[in-house]
Parts: structure tokens; C-alpha cells; sequence
């Protein structure tokens, strides 16, 4: 639901533009509007609603979506419809952190791959079945049936949650200064980098896909719709493959494979848009790669410092909002000095960065960490070295 209303809009640009009597670029500036919101809102949420009820704060966050999205499916103009987008992002932000905390603390350690990648896949499946879906709606009636799509499904989710939720525990409060204390570690910080750069990548080019294949489809919404889907299927297989094998063989060694797979197809892709056939055997092979990069940067930062996984993985939410707020102007800029062709260019570049950034977070440290482990009720304080906690727990060294 919330993968979906984000992504949407980039096979729906056009209409959604041309109804509201602006332009393309304007309206790809409510998508920065939204994740900003979220990127500063999920924090916020983290630390002063951190009392509150998982299951309520999850169900809340589900009513903002849905009163957002009705808002800007009514809206007569572009201010209205960035308005709608924004309180819709408040739901976003209280639902994607709690859900992926949620998720971990309720397997063991040796499933947390499979478990970030239940919480992945519904971000995939979005590509496979609900962008596509609501481009194919679009095209066929109005840009606002899609909306009114997703606020019927935010409803239903809502209620889903408030029954089904109301037994997991409460998160334990955690100080702002805890919260601020893994943005001290090297480790930390190039993981949510990755994250940050790999968002920027795919989004310069997903959210002006449009643009940058209108040789290949005409034009036309429909076979947008197929590359999309196409894109969305392959992510699913590729998804449900990344939990068991980051599982297997360590959050490292896979995270380096896809995100260098990723770059030579995005380097590749300018090569292909003037064929459909050719440009949707790139996307499907894309999405299946790109959704073997989210789980184990996750199951990365949830190694480095298992208890604090909450924390770190909120930070890695906000990473990933602050790369979709930057899409739209890069998007635009790029497009603005050679058109929609360098959109994947700059892809490429962002992929690099990331792929620094994650190498950077593995250089060996000889700092030490204290660790608290509880026992039968008896506390030991246990001196580790960094990089040798982080072997115990990773099965890749």
C-alpha cells in the first residue's frame, strides 16, 4: 500500500500534470514533499510515541494514509494534491519503521533475513501488481481511481492491524541519546549511506521512466504498465531469493554482488529504449538484482548491533526517504542539461557512491564495544572486539 503510493505517480506523471494544469517536474516535487515528511516524522515518531501501542501506532498511521490520499484525489490543483501527499506521508512514516522493528523481534536471529524481506516484499510487490495496476487504471479511466484504490485499501489495513496487532508488546522507550548513538559508528553510517545513494539510483530513473521510455512504448500507458510490471514480477522472485541467501551466505558478499549487477544494468539501459522488447528484459532483470539490495543492507545494520535494531533501522527508513526526496530535483536537473537518456547515468553514479559507502562499512575497526548480556537475570558486562562480534553473528566475514 504505502510502496504503491509512492511509486504510482511515476506512471500516472503525465495525467496527474496535465489535469491539474501544471507541469511534469512540479508534480514529481510532491513525491519530494512526502518523503521528506517521512524521512523527519519517522524519527520524531520513534522517540516521543515511543510508549504508544505498536498495533495503535500502526493503525493510526494507516488512517493518515488513507484521509491523505482521498485529500489529494479530490484535489482540484497541484497545492491541493501535495497537501494530500503530505498527510499521507505521516502514515508512512508510523508504519514502514514499527512494521520492519516488528518483524525482527518476532523471529530468531538466524531468520531476520527472511523476516526483513516478508516486510521488503510488500515494497516489491507494489512494483509487480500495484504501480502497474494503477498506471493500467489510469490510463483506462482517471489518475484518481488509483487514489481512491489505495485510501479503500488504507481503511482495510487499518482495521486488519487494530485486530490482529493487539498482542505485540510495547517497544521499550529509548533515550534520544541512545537513539543518537549509532550515528557514531562508522558501521552505521555507511550502511544508511547505502541505503541513501541506492534509493537515489533507483529513483532518478523509476520515477521518469515514462520519460525515458516513451521510444519504447509509444507513449502508450499500457505497455508502460508492462515494463513496470515486468520490473515488479522479477523484484518478487528476486525478493523472496535475497532473505534465504543473505540468511546463507552474510549480508556482505551479497550486497556487494547486487549492487555492482545493479550499476551495469542501469549503465546498460540507454542502450535499450528505443526497443520494448529489449527495455523490458532489462527492467525485469533490474528488478530482480535491485530487490537483493534492501535485505541485507537491513540485515547488516541489524548484525552490527542486534538490540539496538529498532533504532538503527529507523535511521535506515529516514536514508531511504532523504534518497527519495532528492530523486525528483536530481531527476530533473539531469534531465534538464541532456534529457531523460542521463537519468540512468546519474543512476550509475549513485550506485557507485553506494557501493563505496558499503565497502567503507567493513574496513576492520579495533575499537572496543561493551555488551550487555542477560542471562536467568544476572547481567555481564562483556569487552568485544568490534569486528569480531560482528563475525559471530554474520555467517560472512
Amino acid at each position: 500500500m504505502v510502496g504503491t503510493n509512492a511509486s504510482v505517480i511515476a506512471g500516472l506523471l503525465p495525467q496527474i500534470a496535465n489535469q491539474l494544469g501544471t507541469t511534469q517536474a512540479t508534480v514529481s516535487y510532491s513525491i519530494t514533499v512526502y518523503a521528506v515528511i517521512v524521512a523527519i516524522a519517522a524519527p520524531l515518531a520513534s522517540i516521543f510515541l515511543a510508549r504508544a501501542s505498536r498495533a495503535v501506532l500502526m493503525a493510526c498511521g494507516a488512517a493518515f494514509f488513507s484521509i491523505g490520499t482521498i485529500v489529494a484525489a479530490t484535489s482540484v490543483n497541484v497545492e491541493g494534491f501535495i497537501g494530500g501527499r503530505g498527510i499521507a506521508a505521516l502514515g508512512g512514516a508510523a508504519l514502514v519503521p514499527t512494521a520492519s522493528a516488528v518483524a525482527t523481534s518476532l523471529v530468531p536471529p538466524e531468520r531476520r533475513g527472511r523476516a526483513l524481506a516478508m516486510v521488503s516484499a510488500g515494497f516489491t510487490l507494489s512494483g509487480a501488481i500495484g504501480t502497474p495496476l494503477g498506471t493500467a487504471l489510469g490510463s483506462i479511466a482517471s489518475w484518481r481511481l488509483p487514489m481512491w484504490c489505495l485510501a479503500s485499501i488504507g481503511i482495510i489495513v487499518g482495521i486488519g492491524i487494530a485486530l490482529l496487532f493487539r498482542k505485540i508488546p510495547t517497544a521499550a522507550p529509548v533515550p534520544i541519546r541512545r537513539r543518537l548513538a549509532p550515528l557514531a559508528d562508522r558501521r552505521v553510517i555507511a550502511a544508511v549511506l547505502t541505503t541513501l545513494f541506492m534509493v537515489v539510483a533507483f529513483n532518478v530513473v523509476f520515477i521518469f521512466s515514462a520519460s525515458l521510455t516513451s521510444g519504447a512504448t509509444g507513449g502508450e500507458g499500457t505497455l508502460l504498465a508492462v515494463l513496470l510490471m515486468g520490473y515488479g514480477l522479477a523484484g518478487v522472485v528476486g525478493n523472496l531469493i535475497a532473505g534465504p541467501v543473505t540468511d546463507r551466505y552474510g549480508s556482505r558478499v551479497i550486497a556487494v554482488i547486487a549492487l555492482v549487477a545493479v550499476g551495469i544494468l542501469l549503465g546498460v539501459l540507454p542502450l535499450t529504449v528505443w526497443s520494448f522488447p529489449l527495455c523490458l528484459m532489462v527492467f525485469a532483470v533490474w528488478g530482480f538484482v535491485a530487490a537483493g539490495t534492501s535485505v541485507p543492507v537491513q540485515h547488516r545494520l541489524v548484525v552490527i548491533d542486534p538490540d539496538a535494531a529498532a533504532v538503527t533501522l529507523s535511521w535506515n527508513s529516514t536514508a531511504m526517504y532523504v534518497g527519495i526526496a532528492l530523486s525528483p530535483p536530481l531527476g530533473n536537473f539531469v534531465i534538464g542539461l541532456g534529457g531523460p537518456l542521463l537519468t540512468p547515468v546519474a543512476g550509475v553514479i549513485c550506485v557507485g557512491l553506494a557501493l563505496v559507502s558499503f565497502l567503507i562499512g567493513l574496513l576492520p575497526t579495533r575499537s572496543r564495544v561493551s555488551v550487555r548480556s542477560v542471562r536467568g537475570g544476572s547481567a555481564a558486562l562483556l569487552a568485544v572486539p568490534v569486528a569480531e562480534r560482528a563475525t559471530c553473528v554474520d555467517p560472512a566475514p
